[in-house]
């Protein structure tokens, strides 16, 4: 994936510390610069070009939405806020998401992959009319996964084993939770313990779905839609 460029505009430290900290799960995200009032982070971006801003709305002097608004050419928006009511006002700006503060790394996280993802920034590796890549949550950290790697996924209770080319994750994850996040362009669930890669299915007899070395079994709820996937 290409970088991403961002800057941090806003007027309180400690939100930058966190901001850059959460940053540094991501190898594509860097940073071009931080910035505590509107007006040097505008100076900036009449001469630079970024790709990214968390940009907090209640500044003194210009406001977030202020310095949206001066900008020809605004680039993907995240704001990041103590104060819900900017919310309106900043989905009318078409910002990309709305962080409320406090806000945690898991919430941090499905901002960025909406702005990688459908309709999100553009690059040589994620078309902006699909998703090609995931973030799942693994042992405190979050693991970037290739949607076309991944093979299977089993429930395990709360949790989910996800199956991929490079090995296999666990995930704090109900299956029905990844079913909504991997989308149905490419995934199917075929069981209640199972939501399958169609594109990585080698063979379907009887009940049974194979994928690799694995035989997937198919609920009689499902029979149906498996059925007008081979046909």
């Amino acid at each position: 994936m290409e970088l991403i460029k961002y800057i941090i505009i806003d007027d309180e430290p400690i939100a930058h510390r966190i901001l850059e900290n959460y940053c540094a799960n991501f190898s594509f995200l860097n940073k071009a610069g931080n910035f505590y009032n509107g007006f040097d982070a505008l100076e900036f971006l009449r001469s630079s070009r970024v790709d990214l801003l968390f940009l907090d709305m209640n500044m003194p002097k210009l406001t977030g939405f202020e310095l949206i608004q001066s900008l020809s050419k605004p680039p993907k928006v995240i704001v990041t806020s103590a104060h819900q009511e900017f919310a309106l006002q900043g989905y009318e700006l078409e910002i990309s998401d709305y962080l409320l503060k406090p806000f945690s790394l898991e919430r941090f996280v499905k901002a960025i992959n909406k702005i990688t993802s459908r309709g999100g920034i553009e690059s040589a590796d994620i078309p902006p009319s699909e998703a090609t890549r995931i973030f799942l949550r693994s042992d405190k950290k979050h693991i970037q996964v290739e949607l076309e790697k991944i093979k299977y996924v089993e429930a395990l209770g709360n949790y989910c084993k996800v199956f991929h080319e490079d090995g296999m994750i666990i995930c704090p994850d109900r299956i029905s939770e990844l079913e909504a996040k991997l989308g149905k362009d490419r995934f199917m669930r075929v069981h209640k313990s199972y939501l399958i890669n169609t594109g990585k299915i080698l063979s379907v007899e009887g009940n049974r779905i194979r994928i690799g070395d694995m035989e997937i079994p198919i609920g009689q709820t499902y029979k149906a839609e498996v059925a007008s996937l081979v046909k």
